[in-house]
Formats: structure tokens, sequence, C-alpha cells
């Protein structure tokens, strides 16, 4: 499922993993905290990182400017 509508705004998956991450999370503890499988939150959570929505440093998982701006 995608995170990035076509127009540019967040999909209802999207803005749930980008709620999630209002603390660094790996993503097992972002699947844990969405319910959502791994794998589709691996997916997710490249497909965020290539829009640059959120970075990674040391296996975990944060929001950038960008991404807090789409959830404001």
């Amino acid at each position: 499922m995608a995170c990035v509508n076509p127009d540019g705004s967040l999909s209802e998956s999207g803005r749930m993993l980008l709620t999630a991450l209002a603390e660094p999370l790996s993503p097992e503890d972002i699947s844990q905290k969405t319910g959502q499988p791994l794998f589709k939150v691996r997916s997710s959570l490249r497909e965020m990182a290539d829009a640059g929505l959120i970075s990674e440093a040391g296996g975990s998982y944060t929001t950038t400017p960008a991404g807090k701006e789409l959830l404001a």
C-alpha cells in the first residue's frame, strides 16, 4: 500500500507510520505499534525515506521536517 499519494499527500497508512514516529523507532517497534506486518513496514519505510519524509540513523527511523510538515 502506498504511503504517498500521487498528489504528494499522505495516504492513511503513511499518516499512521509518520504518527508512530513521534520518537525514533526500529522497524520492529513500528510494526508492533501500528499492527502492520514487518514486511509492509519495511516497504513503507523505503518509500517514505525516498520521499524525504523520514530518516534513518543506527537502525531507528525518525520523521524529517518535511514529514512533520505533512502531518501538520
